[in-house]
């Protein structure tokens, strides 16, 4: 068993977020699904980039760290895309992390990963917010910096395709993503 946390895109603490949450919950992991906002999630990715500008990138980083506060410092941190980047960014001061989860983004990184970390990418290729030379080049910082990364890409595949939400949705892909999830998080 596992703790997890894991954080929403710039659309806001939607369905998506709390189906996987409870895919995780059901495999024996306690799940946190912290709202980065505080407010009903957003209807297009134009607003959430607009709610995020407003609420600011600090006061989404702050909520997120008052959301690890009473976790193990062994729990897993995971995102979806902009939440990929939140737990990339908390990483630093979360060394003791049991892993780092990344469905949508890169999240960054690379300067914090230790070596060993388990670290596993979901990501749509070509990924419309990480070109493919900038994913090769992520990829290459964290293998160099002794992470034991997994990549999966996602061929032909909208950016959140795990969203049945949403237009981009993409069953096979989804369907793909889920037992992968659940390995990475039973060998931690």
């Amino acid at each position: 068993m596992r703790h997890v946390v894991l954080f929403h895109s710039v659309y806001g603490l939607r369905p998506a977020v709390r189906a996987a949450a409870d895919r995780m919950r059901v495999a024996g992991h306690q799940v946190a699904t912290p709202d980065l906002y505080g407010v009903p999630a957003p209807d297009s990715v134009e607003e959430g980039f607009a709610l995020l500008d407003k609420i600011g990138q600090e006061v989404v980083l702050d909520r997120a760290r008052e959301a690890l506060r009473d976790l193990p410092a062994e729990a897993v941190l995971a995102g979806f895309s902009m939440g990929a980047g939140v737990a990339g960014a908390l990483l630093a001061e979360r060394p003791d992390s049991a892993g780092l989860l990344l469905l949508h983004g890169t999240g960054g990184a690379a300067d914090a990963v230790r070596t060993g970390l388990p670290v596993q990418l979901h990501l749509a290729d070509p990924d419309p917010y990480d070109a493919p030379d900038e994913v090769d080049e992520w990829q290459q910082a964290l293998t160099d910096a002794g992470a034991d990364l997994t990549v999966f890409r996602y061929p032909g595949v909208g950016h959140l395709f795990t969203d049945p939400d949403l237009a981009e949705y993409a069953p096979d892909a989804d369907a793909a993503t889920w037992p992968r999830v659940l390995a990475f998080l039973a060998d931690r």
